[in-house]
């Protein structure tokens, strides 16, 4: 299948992000990249300092929304990608309403306990929809642990499964680069196989 044909397909769907730091700026730019026809992003913080070692943002960027940072750098790479965010805290009396159209969801948060509150809600309150998380991303080197697994038809992982972020065992760019990137070649093919199926 040629790229055109791809992006195409791509174009179709509808991806929701929750959460534009490290995973998700780098997850929603390579959904850009391939023509990802919308995508709905949440997240309630603003860009920092910090932040530029692993998430997609520039310096003139500090102290702006990420949603709003992140719609600037997609639009310079995609102008058709429709992007709709929510700058907002998530949680379970939101998640519905903001994701309810989309057709695969990816989570991209740094607290476990948000992890399992987004899957948990998502299961429940939007069953039909696949959830893509990121598990296990700390660190450097250890390329052999990054790794994906299908859960069920709803649930996806990406990550080592393991290491925990720490002062010791920051998140840098090359790992949480692979993790994101991983993500969003699952969403890829799962929404390629839905579009062939259909």
């Amino acid at each position: 299948m040629k790229f055109d044909e791809i992006r195409k397909h791509l174009s179709r769907f509808r991806v929701g992000i929750a959460g534009a730091g490290g995973l998700g700026s780098n997850c929603a730019v390579a959904l850009t990249r391939c023509g990802i026809g919308s995508l709905v992003i949440a997240d309630h913080d603003s860009v920092e300092e910090p932040n530029l070692n692993r998430q997609y943002y520039f310096t003139d960027q500090i102290g702006k929304a990420k949603t709003i940072a992140l719609e600037e750098n997609l639009s310079r790479i995609n102008p058709e990608t429709h992007v709709v965010s929510f700058q907002t805290i998530l949680d379970k009396s939101n998640i519905s309403g903001i994701f309810s159209g989309c057709d695969v969801i990816v989570e991209a948060f740094d607290s476990a306990e948000m992890k399992k509150m987004l899957i948990e809600t998502v299961q429940t309150q939007l069953p039909h929809i696949p959830i893509v998380v990121a598990s296990g991303l700390a660190g450097w080197g250890k390329n052999n642990t990054i790794r994906f697994r299908k859960i069920d038809d709803t649930l996806y992982i990406c990550g080592d499964e393991s290491s925990d972020v720490n002062d010791d065992l920051p998140p840098m760019a090359p790992r949480v680069g692979i993790v994101a990137n991983m993500q969003a070649n699952v969403v890829v093919e799962i929404l390629m196989q839905k579009s062939i199926r259909q």
